[in-house]
């Protein structure tokens, strides 16, 4: 687990959801076979965040990027038949129907979720390209996906250095920086 991972994980308990990291999607050999990659290792989520009470699930990609130029636009809006890249959840439309599929019916056999609860994806990017969060944001909302920025990921650790003690390395990090 990434670091980055871990804080952004903090940052979605902070705000009451319950978050597994790591998560293997269990896909079945037919499915690798209609992604078109049949030999494809088990697709892993940075982060599943579940909130009970709006009964959802967002599948978070977790990218830091802090010492390169960012997460491009250009990169998230390509199109891929067959997934390839960073971002292939976001990227290759029957890579992430057949993914989430089967993220759902996971999360139903753990008891986790029911043929009611809405999963979509989320991207956390700790730095973006040349001031692209806001055209990041709006082709991210267009397909009513979450989208945290720098801009956001900022404000949330912010909140952090408000909250009571919590022996957490992101919350007592927030708490010396910021108070």
């Amino acid at each position: 687990m990434d670091h980055f991972e871990s804080i952004v994980a903090t940052l979605l308990e902070a705000e009451g959801r319950w978050v597994r990291r790591s998560f293997k999607v269990n896909v079945t050999k037919d499915e690798k076979r209609r992604i078109g990659k049949p030999s494809i290792p088990r697709p892993e989520i940075d982060l599943v965040a579940l909130n009970f009470a709006e009964n959802e699930v967002i599948a978070f990609e977790a990218k830091s990027f802090l010492d390169s130029p960012g997460v491009a636009l250009a990169s998230l809006v390509a199109s891929h038949e067959i997934p390839e890249g960073r971002y292939k959840l976001f990227t290759c439309a029957r890579y992430g129907e057949i993914v989430l599929g089967r993220l759902r019916l996971d999360l139903i056999e753990a008891g986790m979720a029911d043929s009611d609860t809405r999963i979509r994806l989320g991207l956390a990017a700790g730095k973006v390209c040349r001031d692209q969060e806001a055209d990041i944001r709006v082709f991210m909302a267009s397909k009513s996906w979450e989208f945290w920025g720098p801009s956001d990921i900022r404000q949330k650790v912010s909140a952090l250095a408000l909250r009571g003690y919590e022996n957490d390395p992101a919350i007592i990090t927030a708490k010396i920086l910021l108070r």
